[in-house]
């Protein structure tokens, strides 16, 4: 608001009342006494006129009577953290918060609209507002400071009614259409970015006006007062010398009266003119932004009708799914896309992707011989099906020939058609099924009073959020897809063969999908095997070897030409919203024959909607494969997924490049359902693209497949999702380990559905891994203070050592443990259970 400044003392001089106003048609001369008069009049007018007219708040925000209002506020969080200081600004009829005043820029915490708000106040600082099923319990600091926010609030509350109303009527008197003129374009484009700022600025000016409409309006009602003082006065004078006086300062009063009223008017004007100009402009901009909010309604209620459609034709026949190879489906029969729930009133920090953040850097081609018109008969069972734009078109390719060309017999042929079964008939016949899962409501506050006094790592997880799996069984899920690695070992094109390998480190993720409840952390010296020698010609043992910070070791070692072995830590972050898991640790394969050493490490798994929607799971990150012995490499891209992206959800893009960095396949598909590649036969420079880069373009032979996920099981919806080698893994088996993840008696439990039990269980073995790590480190103090040495736990079945490739210390099988179940001689094995 513009300062006031009060007439001055000499006779006959009138000093204008607002301080460089701009839009006022105040002469120039005025202007000149009114700079020179402010500073000299304005203690005398301030006490005249009260704070309240053209001071600021305590907070430094305008006064509860202008458009927006900001400051500091407490606000009722939760019972544990209790009241947090929150910067809140009233602002066109909405109240909206901030975790700080930076954040003003990008993040809103929440939002409430006064038109519909109903305020209280309980005690001589608290507030509390409430609209629909909303409420913000809030403090001032002062019941003065709590006064200015009741006054500002219910300003606002009643300027939001009457704009409401308004425009009620409005839209009910004339067509929004009839505002527009003639020649205007029913096609107009989106607002840029300048008429974007242009709106602001006007915004601003408008706000200016009325700012000098309320200072004019307090004036009138100042300077009419005095005057009907001074008329009042002059009515009982009697000496005709001190009414000369008086009429003397009527006059004056008057005469400042008038130009006040003059100035107000004027700002009217002003005000009415700059509305009636930028009406139209903003009917438009409203119009537009109302047929865009239906189109978006429109196109999301379709996209949900077609989902529930899908999914309610899969589950309804989900045999014909399985039976139609040519027809590319997942397991819900269309990609899920995560319901968009209401936001948390105290939102944390939000992840947002870019839909076109991460283009491919490179264009694909498909190839034309007329010359060939027959598929290559080198595959097992034939090709892998003549349908090249099923990933090129969807991955965002650009597809300029349809035609196929046959490309040449390998020793080893890509296609892998034949995995759509197992390669051979187990010997043992395996469970199917197990017990469905338990419809347990989850009472969170059995959980948060646990909390309570407690430290973090002592706080007992019920198993409600577990599935009936150990870490080191998920872990040997990796070898859902082992023939991968099988048809790898045969592979005398070491290209060809890193095709395999890299399609296999994209399967491990496609059995995590649905897979949103976590597995149980193992206990320290914990073991799972799985003997697949007889069935598929491999054994696999994993060992959790460290606590602190979690991790585990895994060996695997086929007949069949390869071996694998990795070491994993988890690394997670909670970022309200969503956790993000870091898997750290490389994976190492080498094949028996060629010698060929292959390394590469696991992408981030983010889970969403931790706190309120129905949790999903998506990967992202990159994949960088690399033969130690020939240089070759292989990359990788998991795309992160968006809500906005027309791409394929959880694609997955990829090139197999040569020691030289030439390229030589193209791999595309997805984590969730299936892998291919494409050779390719010539490369050139493209176009360049937005960015400004320059696109290669490759010019491949027709794709082939790689790997396609098995379907899930029946009834897997309720078995925890679990496909045919998850179904598998806790089943009871003869001879174990005596550490063996079958054994712990918290996981049968809650496989058996006895959750409850298994909640106690569960508290028991990790109340005793606890009281085991105290006797441990108390041996060791022991030990430093006798000068002793003293050797802290070592695991039973792998020990460290540096990898002379990538130079990390990791944890190696060291051998014994077959041997041992051989004989069946458990004696070494610490009793954990």
């Amino acid at each position: 608001m513009g300062r006031v400044a009060a007439p001055c003392n000499g006779p006959g001089r009138i000093v204008s009342f607002l301080n460089a106003v701009p839009c006022l048609p105040c002469k120039q001369q005025r202007r000149r006494h009114q700079s020179a008069a402010v500073d000299r009049s304005r203690s005398k007018t301030m006490s005249e006129q009260g704070k309240s007219a053209a001071s600021t708040t305590a907070s430094g925000t305008p006064s509860p009577g202008s458009d927006t209002y900001k400051g500091w506020l407490f606000k009722w969080t939760n019972y544990i953290k209790g009241y947090q200081r929150r910067w809140f600004v009233l602002s066109n009829g909405l109240l909206s918060y901030y975790r700080t005043q930076a954040e003003m820029a990008h993040t809103c915490r929440g939002t409430i609209n006064l038109a519909m708000a109903h305020i209280d106040t309980e005690d001589a600082c608290n507030i509390v507002l409430s609209s629909g099923g909303r409420t913000y319990h809030l403090k001032a600091s002062t019941e003065v400071e709590r006064q200015r926010w009741v006054t500002a609030l219910e300003l606002a509350k009643a300027k939001a009614i009457r704009m409401m109303n308004d425009q009620s009527d409005n839209d009910h008197a004339v067509p929004l259409s009839h505002c527009f003129n003639s020649d205007d374009s029913a096609d107009e484009e989106p607002t840029s970015q300048s008429d974007h700022s242009e709106i602001q600025g006007t915004l601003k000016t408008l706000a200016s006006k009325l700012d000098d409409l309320s200072t004019c309006n307090d004036l009138i009602a100042k300077h009419g007062a005095a005057l009907q003082r001074s008329l009042s006065e002059l009515e009982v004078l009697r000496v005709p010398l001190e009414g000369g006086e008086k009429i003397k300062a009527v006059n004056e009063r008057a005469t400042l009266f008038r130009i006040t009223s003059n100035a107000m008017i004027n700002a009217c004007r002003d005000f009415l003119n700059l509305a009636e100009i930028h009406s139209r402009r903003w009917q438009r901009v409203l119009q537009h932004e109302r047929e865009q909010r239906t189109h978006l309604e429109e196109t999301i209620e379709q996209l949900a009708k077609q989902h529930n459609s899908l999914e309610r034709a899969w589950r309804e026949a989900p045999t014909h799914a399985v039976n139609t190879p040519d027809i590319p489906t997942t397991d819900t029969g269309v990609s899920e896309r995560p319901r968009k729930e209401e936001a948390s009133d105290e939102d944390e920090d939000t992840e947002y992707f870019d839909a076109m953040e991460d283009s491919p850097a490179f264009i694909t081609v498909t190839a034309t011989d007329h010359s060939h018109h027959r598929h290559s008969q080198s595959n097992l069972c034939g090709a892998s099906g003549g349908h090249p734009n099923d990933w090129n078109q969807e991955d965002n390719f650009l597809v300029t020939h349809s035609l196929r060309q046959t490309e040449p017999q390998s020793a080893c042929s890509l296609s892998s058609n034949d995995f759509s079964g197992k390669e051979l008939q187990p010997h043992r016949r395996r469970r199917t099924h197990i017990p469905e899962k338990p419809n347990y409501s989850l009472n969170l506050w059995s959980i948060m009073k646990n909390c309570i006094g407690k430290e973090l790592s002592k706080i007992p997880m019920p198993v409600n959020f577990n599935e009936p799996l150990s870490m080191l069984q998920r872990l040997t899920e990796d070898l859902e897809y082992h023939e991968l690695l099988d048809k790898a070992a045969c592979c005398e094109n070491s290209l060809e063969q890193m095709c395999l390998v890299a399609a296999f480190s994209v399967s491990s993720y496609s059995t995590t999908v649905h897979r949103t409840a976590k597995p149980f952390n193992p206990l320290l010296g914990e073991t799972y095997e799985l003997d697949r020698l007889e069935e598929f010609g491999y054994r696999s043992l994993c060992e959790q070897v460290s606590h602190h910070p979690p991790a585990a070791a895994h060996h695997v070692i086929s007949q069949r030409g390869w071996t694998l072995w990795q070491e994993i830590t988890i690394a997670s972050k909670f970022r309200g919203k969503y956790l993000s898991i870091m898997p750290l640790g490389a994976i190492h394969l080498q094949f028996h024959a060629s010698r060929n050493h292959y390394v590469w490490r696991k992408v981030t798994s983010t889970v969403h909607n931790i706190i309120v929607g129905k949790l999903w799971i998506d990967q992202s990150g990159d994949i960088d494969i690399v033969n130690h012995r020939t240089k070759e490499t292989c990359q990788l891209k998991f795309s992160p997924y968006s809500y906005f992206s027309r791409e394929v959800p959880r694609k997955v893009t990829g090139m197999v490049m040569d020691s030289d960095g030439q390229a030589h396949y193209i791999l595309s598909g997805t984590w969730d359902e299936k892998m291919e590649s494409a050779k390719v036969v010539q490369s050139s420079r493209g176009s360049s693209s937005s960015e400004g880069k320059q696109k290669t373009v490759y010019q491949t032979l027709s794709p082939k497949l790689l790997w396609k996920k098995y379907p899930l099981p029946e009834n897997a919806e309720n078995m925890y999702y679990f496909s045919s080698l998850a179904l598998t893994l806790n089943e009871e088996e003869e001879g174990v380990c005596l550490t063996d993840s079958r054994l712990r008696p918290d996981q049968r439990l809650m496989e058996a559905g006895r959750w409850d039990e298994a909640n106690s269980e569960k508290q028991r073995l990790e109340e005793k891994q606890r009281a085991t790590r105290r006797r441990r480190e108390a041996e060791a103090s022991e030990a430093i203070d006798e000068g002793r040495e003293f050797e802290g736990y070592k695991p039973l079945w792998f020990h460290q050592r540096t990898d002379e490739r990538t130079g990390e210390t990791v944890f190696v099988y060291k051998g014994g443990y077959w041997e041992a179940k051989e004989r069946q001689d458990w004696r070494m094995c610490p009793e954990i259970f």
